[in-house]
């Protein structure tokens, strides 16, 4: 199935029959007939409604015919973040989470996906907002370990990672303020871990969430990584502290 959907009928149908939806693009200043009934019904599913001007929609477009909506579709299904722990719980495992705020590129978020997969940790979880979503793209970039490691969507990170601590399950932010590197930082048992984006890591309020920050090394002349790089370094070595 296409990543989008264009025009009002299409999107309204979609809506209408429960379709996965990610986000919805409306033209700014185009609030009368059926957009109307568009906008309410995402409204209610909790699907965000950003809107843009003529030229960004027209960019996106693939048909030329939008009429001032396009839908972005998911190309996967979501889980729920009890999903992810239920996950962990059957295998006998101390929950594993890597929690991403605002990567934004679907290309990083699937590379990501792929990392944690082969890593085995039990889910990740992102934002509705400020966050790439499971478009074929990113199912592309994971090689198919969308279809394996479930991705929960949550409207609020900080309250997640709060829901998080008191199970018990610490979480640990990678920023260059951290207090220790990965490698001396304690990562075992049961753990989130939260990677930000490239051009502005992780947001104050997620970063305030964390029960403590660790930093990557940095020996060279570049100061930062990519973030599905980040990503693995943290991640495996998660998984390395988890043996011994």
């Amino acid at each position: 199935m296409s990543d989008k959907l264009e025009g009002r009928n299409p999107v309204t149908e979609a809506l209408k029959s429960g379709r996965n939806i990610d986000k919805i693009y409306v033209k700014k200043g185009d609030k009368h007939g059926s957009i109307i009934p568009i906008i309410r019904m995402a409204k209610e599913k909790g699907i965000p409604v950003t809107e843009t001007d003529g030229r960004k929609l027209d960019e996106m477009s693939e048909t030329g015919v939008h009429q001032g909506v396009i839908a972005l579709c998911s190309a996967a299904e979501y889980a729920t973040v009890d999903d992810i722990l239920k996950r962990a719980e059957d295998k006998g495992e101390p929950p594993f989470i890597v929690i991403l705020d605002r990567i934004a590129d679907p290309r990083n978020l699937g590379s990501i996906i792929r990392t944690a997969n082969c890593a085995g940790a039990h889910g990740i979880i992102i934002s509705k907002h400020e966050s790439a979503s499971l478009t074929s793209v990113c199912a592309k970039a994971s090689a198919g370990a969308v279809e394996y490691t479930p991705v929960a969507r949550v409207t609020s990170l900080a309250k997640t990672i709060d829901d998080l601590k008191k199970k018990n399950i610490w979480v640990t932010g990678a920023d260059a303020s951290g207090e220790k590197d990965i490698y001396d930082a304690d990562l075992k048992g049961a753990v989130a871990i939260v990677i930000g984006s490239e051009g502005e890591g992780i947001s104050r309020l997620v970063l305030e969430k964390c029960d403590f920050k660790v930093k990557i090394p940095m020996k060279g002349d570049v100061n930062s990584l990519n973030a599905s790089v980040a990503a693995a370094l943290f991640i495996y070595e998660t998984v390395r502290q988890n043996r011994m």
